[in-house]
């Protein structure tokens, strides 16, 4: 069976209609190169997926820029999209990426983190969307070069190297849609918090319910997977037999919610509606597909790398813009009470 071979510098070269030499140029940081060659490259570069080679590098007396990500569960979809986003980004821009997976239920100190780094003092992302990557946010030394993906903050962040996208706005206009459907409520199924404030989902969430003049229930704490979700959507469903809407921090607890309801002999969206959250690449094809919500996770992290980039070298291109939050309206959502009664 013959071997896909790896793209080499000379095809990147013919990409981008440019010689193998600038291309050398370009992976090495050698300013007198044109901008708009140099973006020519590195849109060649990442659609060719060529890795340049570390060892030449070195031999050519360069210094081989790198960086580490340190994040949580990476089987978590938003996780996994920034990685994606931050990886693509920095093989863009010449660097080699190394990832740090943090325990969520393990302290973390600050000895433990810089045995982390690769390099002492290397430049680091941080996907910061929970407790554990604030936890490293917070631990990481002064001298450290940084960047972090988090929740968005509950008022102004300071912090210029912090980016995020804006869920609470996104969670508002979920359930106002929702609302707008004829529920009388909408309940939550509600992600951790990753700080001492209520999560910025679930801030949503209740700034539609007070915009409405409805009072909230009491939202119910889903954790992260579809089994938790699950576990929570149960007690929910027990508690609160008149349910007709609700809400969910993410689709793998929506995922959760559809299993329960499916139990529960609740028809969706005939007796209950379901929402979720990250328009995961399954939830198209669930039975109902589902309503939820569309997050640039990968934008986002190709803006944070490129935020990181330009703190390294000011002169560094900067990122387009993610893409705003969508309500993604499928299946999953109906009408209020039509088989309620």
């Amino acid at each position: 069976m013959r071997s896909v071979q790896e793209p080499t510098i000379r095809d990147v070269a013919r990409a981008a209609g440019v010689s193998y030499q600038t291309v050398s140029r370009v992976i090495n940081g050698n300013e007198r190169v044109a901008e708009a060659t140099r973006r020519r490259v590195q849109t060649a570069i990442g659609e060719l997926g060529y890795r340049p080679n570390r060892a030449a590098r070195e031999l050519a007396g360069k210094a081989v820029r790198s960086l580490t990500v340190l994040t949580s569960d990476t089987s978590l979809y938003g996780n996994a999209a920034a990685l994606r986003g931050i990886e693509e980004a920095a093989r863009t821009a010449g660097f080699a990426v190394s990832i740090s997976v943090l325990d969520r239920h393990a302290a973390l100190d600050a000895e433990e983190l810089r045995a982390r780094l690769v390099r002492p003092g290397e430049p680091v992302i941080v996907i910061a969307f929970d407790a554990a990557g604030v936890r490293a946010l917070e631990l990481l030394p002064a001298d450290v070069p940084v960047t972090a993906l988090v929740e968005r903050p509950p008022g102004d962040d300071p912090d210029p190297r912090h980016v995020w996208l804006d869920d609470r706005l996104a969670a508002t206009r979920a359930t106002r849609h929702l609302l707008g459907l004829g529920h009388p409520t909408v309940h939550c199924l509600a992600l951790p918090s990753s700080t001492a404030h209520t999560a910025q989902r679930t801030e949503g969430w209740l700034d539609a319910l007070r915009e409405a003049g409805v009072d909230a229930p009491a939202p119910i704490d889903g954790g992260w997977t579809p089994r938790s979700g699950y576990l929570a959507a149960r007690g929910l469903l027990e508690r609160h037999p008149d349910a007709t809407a609700v809400l969910c921090g993410n689709d793998d607890l929506a995922l959760g919610m559809l299993r329960a309801a499916r139990e529960a002999g609740r028809r969706v969206p005939d007796e209950l509606s379901v929402v979720g959250f990250d328009d995961t690449p399954a939830s198209a094809y669930l039975a109902p597909a589902l309503t939820t919500v569309r997050l640039d996770f990968e934008g986002l992290g190709r803006t944070g790398f490129g935020l990181l980039h330009r703190l390294l070298d000011p002169s560094a291109p900067g990122q387009e813009p993610c893409a705003e939050p969508e309500l993604i309206v499928r299946e999953s959502s109906g009408p209020g009470g039509r088989g309620i009664g």
